[in-house]
């Protein structure tokens, strides 16, 4: 049975029970990244744990700083075109349109492919330059090398976009089990061999390949699902021209996953550099036990951005709003069972996982997990005021969260070591959901609510 992208619109349903009717509709997509994500994050954290285990501190710290680069590269040079590919393509002409259509995923494709090239000639050329910095030496640089076709060949706007857009939530789930699951197989083989770094490198390269080809290959199904073809018949800059604000939209959401990259994946390199690879290690290892918590939110922006972008778009204020609140209720529960379960647990299970070398790593794990729930409260009213297109505001909120990060951190890591990276990523996270949740967001709705209830 094929899977179903479109929200209720019984015109019998009205007020909230359209909502709470849209919400149900939601249950299954929801359901199956959340199983799907417990898999693929379950997978990579054993993929890790034995890294950690085999490495030992010290070379799973360099193990971490080379990956950290790579996605930093990768990350600060990609435009996240999933995000004005789904706005754009929610638009009624050109949503009734898949000739128009499949011109718009050729403008994001050529987006993708340029910004995965530039990110790995990044890697390659500035990772040399800053090898010293973080902690590592130039005897090193080749296992940038390892890494960088991992960079060079991963697109994902157009098949994040395609595969959101047709709504294959199942589909996107549980086929990306398959690249973690070769990980955990590789990584075992490795550790029982006595593998070094560069083998573990060599296996997280070819692994992100294989991820890449599947996500690929699901995009392709996906845009024939709802009748879209690429349109290899325009210049860059026809295509431009032909979807006038696209790339404006592009370069904000750019500076904004800039801005996230600098404390999501930055923070590494800075404990690093002022700690050495064994405390970057224990960082990045505790961020990878954390990380559970944020994907579940990730996806469950995923299932409800594209219907964001169509409610917004058919001017469906009220079940907008009354959806972004219904959804946050929810995000704020689980993020509560997330900080209980490792306040309860997390002890018992790092000494089972990782054994002693590892000891201490639950005060890194809590607090990056409270920092997490922020974010997972702030993540529904960010996705909403992209898709009321304000990307301007989301991006200033950013600048100022970000300059809040780094003002903690440099204080914070020298008087703390590693966990003081993670006080700061409080800090950014209070004030984020501050920011959009109780000054910006609701303004913006209670203004575009005066505007219906002026024009009635």
């Amino acid at each position: 049975m094929p899977e179903n992208n479109r929200y209720p619109t019984a015109p019998g349903l009205t007020g909230l029970a359209l909502p709470r009717e849209y919400i149900l509709s939601r249950l299954g997509s929801i359901a199956h990244l959340f199983s799907g994500t417990i898999a693929v994050t379950g997978l990579m954290a054993l993929s890790t744990i034995v890294a950690a285990r085999a490495l030992g501190p010290e070379m799973y710290g360099v193990l971490a700083l080379v990956l950290t680069m790579g996605r930093i590269c990768e990350r600060l040079i990609r435009f996240e075109s999933w995000q004005p590919l789904i706005r754009f393509a929610s638009q009624p002409d050109t949503e009734a349109d898949p000739v128009h259509m499949g011109r718009l995923f050729v403008l994001g494709l050529m987006l993708d492919l340029a910004c995965a090239a530039a990110a790995a000639l990044a890697l390659v050329v500035a990772g040399y330059l800053l090898l010293p910095l973080i902690g590592l030496d130039h005897s090193q640089y080749y296992l940038l090398l390892i890494f960088a076709p991992a960079i060079a060949f991963n697109i994902r706007g157009v098949p994040t976009a395609a595969l959101r857009l047709a709504g294959h939530f199942r589909t996107l789930a549980y086929f990306q089990t398959l690249s973690a699951v070769l990980r955990l197989a590789l990584a075992g083989i490795a550790w029982a061999w006595g593998a070094g770094v560069a083998e573990f490198l060599a296996i997280w390269t070819v692994a992100q390949l294989v991820d890449t080809a599947i996500f690929a290959w699901l995009a392709r199904r996906s845009l024939k699902t709802i009748g879209v073809h690429l349109v290899f018949d325009s210049s860059p800059g026809m295509l431009m021209r032909a979807f006038p604000g696209f790339m404006g939209f592009a370069w904000s959401t750019n500076a904004s996953s800039t801005l996230r990259t600098l404390t999501q994946e930055a923070d590494v390199l800075l404990v690093g550099a002022l700690t050495g690879a064994a405390g970057a290690g224990l960082y990045h290892l505790a961020k990878r036990l954390a990380k559970m918590a944020q994907q579940v939110g990730q996806h469950i922006q995923a299932v409800l951005y594209p219907d964001f972008a169509r409610l917004w778009a058919k001017d469906e204020v009220r079940m907008f709003g009354t959806i972004v609140i219904k959804v946050q209720c929810f995000l704020a529960t689980f993020a509560i069972l997330a900080l209980g379960v490792t306040w309860f647990f997390g002890e018992p299970l790092i000494a089972l996982l990782l054994g002693e070398d590892y000891a201490g790593l639950l005060a890194l794990v809590f607090t990056q997990v409270i920092a997490v729930a922020l974010i997972l409260h702030a993540s529904t009213p960010r996705s909403a005021m992209l898709a009321m297109n304000h990307p301007g505001t989301v991006l200033m909120i950013a600048l100022v969260s970000t300059a809040l990060f780094f003002g903690v951190a440099s204080v914070a890591i020298p008087a703390f070591g590693p966990i003081g990276a993670n006080f700061a990523h409080i800090a950014f996270a209070l004030f984020t959901a501050v920011a959009l949740d109780v000054v910006f967001w609701p303004r913006l709705l209670r203004r575009q609510r005066q505007v219906e209830e002026g024009e009635q």
